[in-house]
């Protein structure tokens, strides 16, 4: 199993001078009114590095209809946020649940640092937030996923209750060990019992088990339902910061069981604007439409595009 690229890629690219000039990248993607409506990390400054989020709206042969002047979600100091990164988008009981990380400490990658000689800042823990929004212009928040003192990104919310409950794909960075069964950061599920810190009955899902995912994985976009089970395209990295793609399938009604996995990867840098960029050798999938008979994963690359 491979992905193939789009012959138009990318889609998206940094414009303007303002929020979004330097980077344009890592998007959620989701069917809305028959459109692919996309959710995506812009960059506009290194030395005050703030993420917000733009919105951009494409058919569904990936011809753009419309892209916004102004970024539609932006971080709000009141709620302890001074970036807000890396969006997934699930679609759950008739609205659209956002994840998002949230970082108080926001700080370049270290290659842009050396480049532009900008000094290093001590990063606090990431948390993951999620808001609730029906239109993409008027969003709700309504808290963090991840307790406080957890470093914790990608993750993820099903598109339907697993046994009744809302139930999440997470990533604790520091779960490791022996009691957690994974020497490096994995993939596990919860069920969430409310939006604020309400996660509960943990399982490990996913753990590395080959070189190119030697340094931590991650989930990509929510799951995707098939007739053979959960569909879910993650991400790993490798121990010199390589990230690729890979797929996992996951049993329907317990997706804490792995039915199959790719042992390589199905998407890996391979293109300048992959290899290329603020943070070079990365290709990162957040955002999965299917179109007929065909599964669209949008993804960022190099931290750039």
């Amino acid at each position: 199993m491979k992905l193939e690229r789009f012959n138009r890629n990318p889609i998206l690219q940094p414009r303007g001078d303002s929020w979004e000039s330097l980077a344009a990248y890592n998007c959620g993607a989701v069917l809305k009114d028959g459109n692919i409506h996309i959710l995506y990390r812009a960059i506009g400054e290194y030395t005050n590095y703030v993420s917000r989020l733009g919105h951009a709206v494409f058919d569904t042969n990936l011809n753009l209809i419309e892209r916004l002047d102004d970024p539609c979600f932006v971080p709000e100091l009141a709620f302890w946020e001074k970036s807000v990164e890396d969006v997934r988008i699930t679609p759950l009981d008739g609205k659209f649940y956002i994840t998002y990380v949230v970082s108080i400490t926001p700080c370049p990658p270290a290659g842009v640092r050396r480049r532009l000689e900008l000094p290093m800042i001590q990063q606090a823990p990431t948390r993951v937030a999620v808001a609730e929004t029906t239109d993409f212009i008027n969003f709700t928040r309504l808290g963090f996923l991840t307790p406080y003192g957890t470093n914790q990104r990608d993750t993820v919310i099903f598109p339907e209750r697993i046994n009744g409950k809302i139930a999440v794909l997470h990533r604790p960075a520091e779960w490791i060990g022996p009691s957690y069964g994974t020497d490096i950061p994995g993939i596990w599920f919860a069920y969430l019992d409310r939006w604020e810190g309400g996660l509960s009955g943990h399982k490990l899902v996913l753990k590395s088990e080959y070189d190119w995912e030697s340094y931590k994985i991650g989930s990509g976009p929510p799951p995707i339902k098939t007739e053979k089970g959960w569909l879910l395209i993650f991400h790993g990295v490798q121990l010199n910061r390589t990230y690729r793609a890979g797929a996992v399938l996951l049993d329907l009604e317990e997706p804490w069981k792995v039915i199959a996995r790719t042992a390589s990867p199905i998407l890996e840098p391979e293109t300048e604007y992959e290899c290329i960029g603020d943070m070079p050798n990365v290709v990162f999938p957040e955002g999965a439409v299917v179109v007929g008979d065909e599964l669209l994963v949008f993804y960022g690359g190099a931290d750039k595009v």
